[in-house]
């Protein structure tokens, strides 16, 4: 096993305290989807969007990277093979514990993208509305989240690795949100071996050749001391 593609979902970042999206205290817990997370929804009500996201930015600086991001991070640095970890998380945990070969194919919280240039800006602070892009001079910063009903970032770089991988690694995530929920479908399709590592099983859990359950910080320190073990003999 060369290349691997992994998927991480919110329940790697559960485990450092960040709140998952769905079930009791969940991110939607209080709120529509369809008043914080779409493009209507940031015309309708601009200031309830961002200050949604201004309350999720402060809050990474409470949370740290949990021994499932370390653990991949470790993977990135040791695997000689092609690696790409795929989240659909918007915090900065996976980088923040060392990972580099990845990509957020939701969007960063820290980040702010204008709605009228394209320009992404690395943003820690709040991000009030009609905050002006100091690369076109439009008021027409925004979070830099993929709404629902808009395309992922990194598509077609995401289709490319799975196409060549050898083994697809989904941790954490529900299988309920698409295109994500596909990729163990379109990794078969090209071949790749399935491994599943969640705390329940996800709504795909039958397209996986193999379903670990558990907490992500047990099964991913185990699963990448087994890789790297099998890589060195």
């Amino acid at each position: 096993m060369r290349n691997i593609v992994i998927l991480t979902g919110a329940g790697i970042s559960a485990e450092s305290g960040i709140a998952t999206f769905r079930g009791p205290g969940g991110l939607w817990e209080g709120h529509r989807v369809e008043d914080v997370c779409t493009p209507e929804a940031l015309t309708r009500d601009a200031a309830l969007v961002h200050r949604f996201y201004d309350l999720r930015r402060a809050a990474l600086s409470t949370v740290t990277p949990n021994r499932a991001h370390e653990a991949l991070a470790r993977l990135d640095r040791e695997w000689t093979g092609k690696l790409l970890i795929v989240t659909q998380n918007v915090d900065d945990l996976h980088e923040r514990a060392g990972a580099r070969r990845m990509l957020h194919m939701h969007g960063e919280l820290r980040s702010a993208l204008c709605a009228a240039c394209e320009a992404r800006l690395p943003w820690s602070d709040a991000l009030p509305p009609g905050t002006v892009c100091p690369a076109c001079g439009a008021a027409a910063l925004r979070p830099d989240i993929v709404f629902f009903g808009e395309m992922p970032y990194q598509m077609e770089r995401i289709d490319e690795a799975l196409s060549c991988a050898d083994l697809f690694v989904s941790i954490g995530t529900s299988g309920a949100v698409y295109p994500a929920a596909g990729f163990v479908q379109l990794a078969r399709q090209y071949g790749a071996a399935t491994l599943e590592l969640n705390l329940d099983p996800s709504d795909g859990s039958a397209w996986f050749d193999e379903t670990r359950l558990g907490p992500a910080g047990t099964l991913v320190p185990a699963w990448v001391d087994e890789m790297l073990s099998a890589n060195r003999t």
